[in-house]
């Protein structure tokens, strides 16, 4: 939670092992570790006006929130104003001096990509050395995926809406800004009152047309889109609206929706929920690194079952118009799954019941809440 989370099963591609820290390393060579940055020039990189100010002597920390692979995150009182804030300590190579460009690529991205539902960064601060970096974010009570499991009642059908517009207005400022960001997932969605942020930019990256090529190792298995599970290295935006629509369907079951044990397995599973590509449904998807390894044959979509079917989890059935836009996010053709600001304009957010406000949202007991 708050930019550092623990490890899940499904953070890890079973099929090859490769976790996300082997992801972000497998990066194009921009990317690289050794690719560092003095901290002593992070103010001037970034456009700040000031220096970076002394952590400890900003702010008090309360509690240690959670850790990983990047970075320690406490949670911490401003001395000056008594707000509660997220310190997230940046874990820097040791070996080298100077700061990772991952880190700075997280930093770049979010100082960029200000909106209403983007976890807001405050400042940089510094520790007792310069090369101590803590960034210093908004507090958020919780991430959607430890709450979703903590919680009695399954989210309403105008929370799911509520909550799913807001995930659809930041992906598009992201994608109106050529960010891609490449890890979206309930894990890294966070909440406070009914309101909804995206965080953990550590793999998003800017991107252009025409589309550069960039790694295939990215997004957590579940959340992967099949174009990467084809192994694409040119890809779009789109990669981010399967993750929304896998999200969605979980809101609406209370349960990762699509759940493989490896990329085969995972495509396996799209493909019994979606139907598999022919040259109509996905046009080109043969000549796709991976597709040769395939011999597509009709019983390999016999299992499939409409989208109605699969969601028959839900304590409401989902209307013809949330089922409509959710085949929308999970077209096997990127080119035909639908962008996020067409999201934002399809019928079902204009159904009853409306979106419900994030203020009308239950409270939930803070998991970290402290002194």
């Amino acid at each position: 939670m708050n930019g550092a989370k623990q490890t899940r099963p499904e953070d890890h591609d079973l099929n090859n092992g490769d976790d996300s820290r082997k992801r972000r390393k497998q990066e194009d060579p921009t990317r690289e570790w050794d690719h560092c940055i003095a901290p002593t020039h992070l103010a001037k990189d970034f456009g700040l006006l000031a220096p970076c100010r002394q952590v400890d002597q900003c702010y008090e920390r309360l509690n240690r929130i959670d850790e990983g692979t990047y970075g320690i995150v406490y949670r911490a009182r401003d001395r000056a104003t008594g707000d509660i804030v997220a310190l997230k300590h940046l874990k820097l190579d040791q070996e080298r001096n100077g700061f990772p460009i991952t880190a700075l690529r997280e930093i770049h991205t979010l100082l960029l990509a200000k909106h209403t539902n983007i976890i807001n960064v405050r400042e940089i601060a510094v520790g007792r050395s310069l090369n101590s970096i803590y960034m210093v974010m908004d507090y958020m009570e919780h991430d959607l995926r430890t709450l979703m499991e903590s919680m009695r009642a399954r989210f309403q059908p105008s929370e799911v809406k509520s909550l799913l517009l807001q995930l659809c207005r930041a992906v598009a400022h992201l994608h109106a800004n050529w960010i891609v960001h490449r890890d979206l997932k309930t894990s890294n969605l966070l909440m406070a009152d009914g309101s909804l942020r995206v965080a953990d930019f550590g793999l998003a990256r800017k991107y252009g047309s025409p589309l550069g090529h960039m790694t295939g190792l990215v997004v957590t298995l579940w959340y992967r889109a099949p174009e990467l599970l084809f192994g694409a290295k040119e890809y779009s935006a789109a990669v981010d609206m399967w993750s929304v629509g896998c999200i969605f369907a979980e809101l609406l079951i209370h349960k990762p929706f699509l759940q493989g044990r490896g990329e085969i397995d995972q495509i396996s599973k799209i493909f019994a929920a979606v139907g598999t590509p022919t040259q109509e449904s996905w046009p080109g998807f043969d000549r796709l690194p991976s597709a040769r390894m395939f011999k597509f044959s009709p019983r390999l979509g016999a299992g499939r079952q409409p989208l109605r079917d699969r969601l028959r989890g839900c304590d409401v059935e989902p209307t013809d118009g949330a089922l409509d836009l959710l085949a929308k996010m999970l077209a096997l053709d990127p080119k035909q799954r639908i962008t996020a600001e067409d999201a934002l304009d399809h019928p079902y957010f204009k159904e009853a019941p409306p979106p419900k406000d994030p203020s009308m949202f239950p409270t939930w007991p803070q998991k970290h809440a402290g002194s």
